[in-house]
């Protein structure tokens, strides 16, 4: 089992959520987030001062799937959320070692 992380731009998020519902995902978790990368912020203007916006909102996808499923959710996380400008965002991929649902006890790929 696979956990996936997705930072992405909070205006894509229902398309990802599309896209991953077409591939039969049934869950995740989303999060609203702030940070930056190589996006490094941005200077807004408030009351005549400017100031810099350090933090960026983004938001955070927690996918769990099987091995097997993984290619496909990244991909699909990728064709959604891509827009091709800077902050588009980043995909993890770490190892699950133990999944379990709280009301069945079901563990492993069928917890997911």
């Amino acid at each position: 089992m696979k956990l996936i992380v997705a930072i992405i731009k909070p205006f894509k998020a229902d398309d990802v959520r599309e896209a991953l519902a077409e591939l039969g995902v049934s869950g995740m978790t989303m999060t609203e987030v702030k940070g930056f990368g190589r996006q490094k912020g941005h200077t807004e203007l408030y009351r005549g001062a400017e100031y810099l916006v350090d933090f960026l909102p983004k938001v955070k996808l927690e996918i769990a799937v099987p091995n097997e499923r993984v290619e496909q959710v990244v991909e699909a996380i990728c064709k959604a959320a891509n827009t091709g400008k800077i902050g588009d965002g980043k995909i993890f991929v770490s190892s699950l070692e133990q999944t379990i649902r709280i009301r069945t006890g079901e563990t492993g790929n069928d917890a997911i």
